[in-house]
């Protein structure tokens, strides 16, 4: 008996030193090592598969060993083959347990699986032991299935950027390596560049498309004093900009190294069945200890057994990843299993206003005509024959609008895109010229009345206003406008049926059009203006009023607000950082889907009390039966795995559930 059980502990020792040993070579070898700090997560995408990989290669051993036990009878070869392959599908379990006892100081499942372990050795139960430990790395398996690790791809951002760039100094451009740029250096920058630093803007204007980092569509238009970013795209113009942030400091990196925990935060997430197995286990542990020297190891054993953590281990994740399953198939794509579950306590939605509320891409709006000679088809035409080779946003709407009326474009004679923001081309001898307002005042065009007025109307509900001039005057311009996405209203309104209480527009847009907005759609509140950290600090301040947040958006920007939120979600075709750290993401790039993440959560939790009932009733009677009736090992497993059975079939419920509805569909 203590033979077996000296051997174990043998084995056990010996692991840990080598543990130990292994542990300080890669501590020596990682000193050695430098990483830039605002990448310094991509040393972690290598291993993010690490842990599947070792509950694989556990659970092959374990089928292993089961199969050993069957023959140990018949050779002492295969008596010590069992013997060693259930003490290495052991360690791990002993290791955690240890982990669990002495640093963090508490008894949960890993230290009573630990007690039930030993006491199998000393009672000589492998058979017992080894199908324990089968569901036990088995239910480990499901449960790393189960929970999402983020793999934020701002370092595609970060590679993106250039390696060189070009330094003003004593009036010469000078190419420097970027790592060497600091706060105060003047840089050059230049249409089709990604700007790499975080500066202020000391002469030149420039369009810049921020769309990476603000997600707003429309490209914006940047002078003297104003900021620009890293990571942004100079779409037109040329610009010296003083550099104030570099490498590691700029607003993209600080972002990344807020994201860098995203992974070791999921992972650390345990899911609703291994609470509840750890909130028994200190009881059951106890009673063991008692009723030990007075039934004896093997009522001690069977006592051990009785509590269903390990079961639950196994079949809440299968429940929870089946209904994973379920959304999939309606478009929902759900990385977290902590989301599902958590959005049961949600009460307050934070919705990010463009591309989230609104059509990521503009559409046209109002055609404004300032000459009576020309109607709205004559302006469009013009507008999308100078911008037909152009790729930003704005241009993109006018091309799509002509191509949707079906008008014929003319040939181009010539052409010269501007640093003023605009284009000229000849048609039929007619100088063409496109742009914004203050495109036409460079090229000394008077603005006509009308369009001064639209351009005020247009700057306070957030939309963008392109000019249009034929030779000397101009005629008429177009008004480009975010689109209110049909199935807002609906989705508001399923929300409040659904007991969301506080819903909110957050939004880096202008104050009018963001109010106007949250007033029309019937919010309970808005935020305007806001900076990306400034989105994070609003989700704070509503958790510590003792909110639940749900954050959805579809940015660079939400992303560190997304992170902070209860649960977070975004729209298929978002930015890849938004999608990446979303932990549901919409599938079908829109919101129609949005109230079935809730509707799914209280299925989910439904399922599981289901569970947690089922698991308690055969665990009883097991309990009572080794405390008062000489139950042992054998019967324990009869009952208790009969109880499991049943278990796994409601945790199959929404996989067939699905089959059920897709044989009916076919019938119809």
């Amino acid at each position: 008996m203590f033979i077996r059980l000296g051997i174990l502990f043998t084995a056990y020792v010996g692991a840990r030193l080598f543990d130990h040993f292994k542990n300080k070579q890669l501590t020596t070898s990682k000193k050695n090592i430098q990483r830039p700090k605002s990448r310094k997560f991509l040393s972690r995408l290598s291993n993010i598969d690490a842990p599947e990989k070792e509950y694989d290669r556990l659970l092959a051993v374990s089928m292993v060993s089961l199969g050993l036990v069957a023959l140990s009878p018949l050779s002492p070869v295969f008596y010590a083959l069992t013997f060693g392959s259930i003490i290495y599908t052991c360690i791990p379990i002993l290791k955690l347990g240890e982990r669990q006892l002495l640093k963090r100081r508490t008894i949960g499942h890993d230290a009573l699986f630990s007690l039930y372990i030993i006491l199998c050795f000393l009672t000589h139960q492998e058979l017992f032991l080894a199908l324990s430990v089968l569901f036990y790395h088995g239910g480990s398996k499901v449960l790393a299935m189960n929970q999402a690790i983020s793999k934020p791809l701002i370092s595609g951002m970060l590679k993106q950027q250039p390696d060189m760039v070009w330094i003003l100094k004593d009036g010469v451009e000078i190419e420097s390596p970027l790592k060497d740029v600091k706060a105060g250096d003047i840089v050059l920058i230049r249409a089709g560049e990604v700007i790499a630093i975080d500066g202020v803007i000391i002469d030149g204007i420039a369009l810049i498309d921020q769309h990476t980092l603000t997600g707003e569509s429309q490209p914006v238009e940047k002078e003297t004093n104003a900021d620009v970013f890293s990571s942004t795209l100079m779409v037109s113009g040329q610009i010296k900009v003083r550099v104030s942030r570099a490498g590691e400091d700029t607003t993209i990196a600080k972002i990344g190294d807020i994201l860098d925990n995203t992974a070791t935060y999921t992972s650390s997430i345990q899911s609703m069945g291994e609470k509840w197995a750890n909130l028994i286990a200190l009881p059951i542990f106890g009673l063991t200890i008692v009723i030990w020297p007075i039934l004896g190891p093997l009522a001690a054993t069977a006592v051990v057994h009785s509590t269903f953590g390990n079961r639950l281990r196994v079949a809440a994740p299968i429940g929870t990843l089946n209904f994973l399953h379920s959304a999939f198939r309606n478009g929902l794509l759900i990385k977290d299993g902590r989301a599902i579950e958590e959005l049961n306590n949600v009460d307050t939605v934070l919705f990010d206003k463009t591309g989230t509320l609104t059509n990521e891409e503009p559409e046209v709006g109002r055609i404004i005509i300032a000459d009576d000679e020309y109607s709205s088809n004559d302006i469009l035409t013009y507008a999308a024959t100078a911008e037909h080779k152009l790729t930003h946003p704005l241009a993109k709407a006018i091309i799509k609008k002509a191509q949707e009326l079906k008008l014929e474009l003319p040939a181009i004679e010539d052409s010269e895109f501007k640093m003023g923001f605009g284009i000229s081309v000849k048609i039929d001898n007619q100088l063409i010229r496109v742009g914004s307002a203050r495109f036409m005042k460079m090229e000394k065009l008077q603005i006509p009345e009308i369009i001064k007025s639209s351009l005020e109307s247009a700057q306070l509900e957030g939309h963008s206003l392109v000019l249009l001039a034929v030779d000397s005057a101009v005629i008429g311009a177009i008004e480009i406008e975010a689109i209110l996405r049909p199935e807002v209203k609906s989705v508001l309104s399923g929300l409040r049926k659904r007991g969301i209480k506080h819903i909110s527009i957050v939004s880096g847009d202008h104050e009018y059009p963001t109010r106007q907005l949250a007033e029309s759609l019937g919010m309970d509140s808005y935020f305007a203006e806001v900076l990306p950290e400034e989105k994070a600090k609003i989700v704070e301040e509503l958790q510590q009023q003792g909110k639940k947040v749900c954050f959805i958006g579809d940015g660079v920007n939400d992303a560190i607000a997304m992170k902070t939120a209860n649960v977070s979600v975004s729209l298929s075709g978002a930015t890849s950082i938004a999608t990446d750290t979303a932990q549901a993401v919409l599938m079908d790039g829109n919101l129609t889907h949005f109230c079935d993440l809730f509707d799914i959560s209280r299925k989910l939790k439904n399922n599981l009390w289901r569970t947690m009932t089922i698991f308690i009733i055969p665990s009883a009677i097991s309990l009572g039966g080794a405390l008062f009736m000489g139950l042992r090992l054998g019967g324990s497993f009869l009952i208790n795995y009969s109880g499991f059975a049943v278990a796994l079939g409601n945790s199959m419920l929404p996989a067939l559930d699905h089959k059920a509805r897709k044989k009916t569909n076919k019938k119809r």
